[in-house]
């Protein structure tokens, strides 16, 4: 890989300050006072997906949004030979990808006048944990909310069902249409308590490895059975990837969840199509607070689906329990997935854009699987 920055550098340390540069984590570009780039390290090549040698070509300006409030800190810093941090700058577009949130560092290079050094810091991963930890804590106040329902609602409901059931026969047939009403409502009530009731299980997962690929066979004939019949499945497998350790059960109940929200989304539309991937992912590791125990996350499976897509006020809120899009939906479904992927230690994401949606989630391999070159991140809370 050329460096141009080799020659603002003594010539001793060159190689070393290269090494080091190319060690680092998040991508970094040096761009020089004409505001071409001069130097990009192996991380900004994977970021702006281009050699070092075709960035070296072009401006910066080519490669971000126009109008990118990078350009202007760029300025900054060489007015004011000072470094500068920016956060949360999106620099989302057709060349870079969606979602594509960042942190700024922009500093100048004493040693080469009008320079500078940007370090980007991708935000998106950190940001989906933090949202991963809010939804876990809003599937523990469903925990508390489901147990007091099941001693404080369950019983007056049997009574109020009993006594609508003697009424039954007493009353006039005009009448007998209320009662039935009473005793209909009553078992709906019961059976949203039930369904509720799943989420104050706080017993330990029984874990073991399972084949993912086999887990989603299972899902994708079922659902071709039933209620995705219509619709073209489609999967894009990685067949070299390591078990998951998890509980194959509660795996087979997220992912049918999943592809049948992916079907009712697509509806009855004649392309619609449902694809389901797996990936290994190196570079995740979760670590959790108060302990030293870090969690591995390199497996990735998603379920993706064309449909309209989800309205983006309801994105960050879509696993909170009784958030839904359907008319008689329960809202409980995703937050009940939320919980089983939370305590399995892993993470849920869902990106949806231009009539695309993918639900994403990150789970650790069998404990005998390699897990070498994560990248650590903290989290913000506790984890469960």
């Amino acid at each position: 890989m050329t460096n141009d920055v080799s020659s603002s550098l003594d010539n001793g340390g060159s190689a070393v300050a290269t090494a080091v540069l190319n060690a680092i984590q998040n991508p970094v570009v040096m761009v020089n006072e004409a505001g071409l780039v001069a130097f990009a390290n192996w991380e900004a090549e994977a970021f702006f997906g281009a050699s070092a040698a075709h960035l070296a070509r072009y401006k910066i300006s080519t490669f971000i949004p126009f109008g990118s409030p990078l350009l202007a800190l760029i300025d900054q810093v060489r007015e004011r030979r000072a470094p500068i941090n920016e956060y949360r700058v999106d620099l989302s577009s057709p060349r870079l990808g969606q979602d594509k949130l960042v942190d700024l560092y922009v500093a100048p290079v004493v040693s080469d006048p009008g320079s500078v050094v940007i370090v980007f810091q991708e935000r998106s991963m950190a940001d989906k944990i933090d949202r991963q930890l809010t939804h876990r804590a809003a599937a523990r106040s469903v925990t508390g909310l489901a147990s007091m329902l099941a001693h404080e609602i369950k019983n007056p409901l049997s009574g109020i069902r009993g006594a609508a059931q003697l009424l039954e026969q007493s009353v006039v047939d005009d009448d007998r249409a209320l009662t039935r009403l009473i005793c209909d409502e009553t078992d709906r009530i019961v059976s949203l308590v039930d369904r509720m009731e799943v989420f104050s299980d706080e017993r330990p997962v029984d874990r073991m490895p399972v084949n993912i690929h086999s887990v989603l066979d299972h899902v994708k004939a079922v659902a071709k059975a039933g209620f995705a019949r219509h619709l073209r499945i489609t999967e894009n497998y990685d067949p070299s990837l390591p078990s998951v350790y998890a509980n194959r059960d509660q795996l087979v109940q997220v992912f049918l969840n999943l592809v049948k929200n992916a079907a009712e989304a697509v509806g009855d539309r004649p392309d619609g199509e449902i694809v389901l991937t797996t990936a290994y992912r190196s570079g995740i590791r979760l670590s959790v607070a108060g302990t030293r125990e870090k969690i591995s996350l390199p497996l990735e499976f998603c379920v993706q689906d064309n449909g309209p897509g989800v309205p983006a006020d309801l994105l960050p809120h879509l696993f909170d329990p009784f958030i839904t899009t359907k008319t008689n939906g329960s809202g409980l479904g995703l937050a009940l997935v939320a919980k089983i992927i939370g305590d399995h230690g892993g993470i849920i994401e869902c990106d949806s854009q231009n009539s695309r949606t993918t639900f994403r989630v990150l789970m650790p391999a069998s404990k005998d699987a390699s897990l070498e070159d994560a990248t650590t991140i903290t989290p913000t809370g506790p984890t469960r």
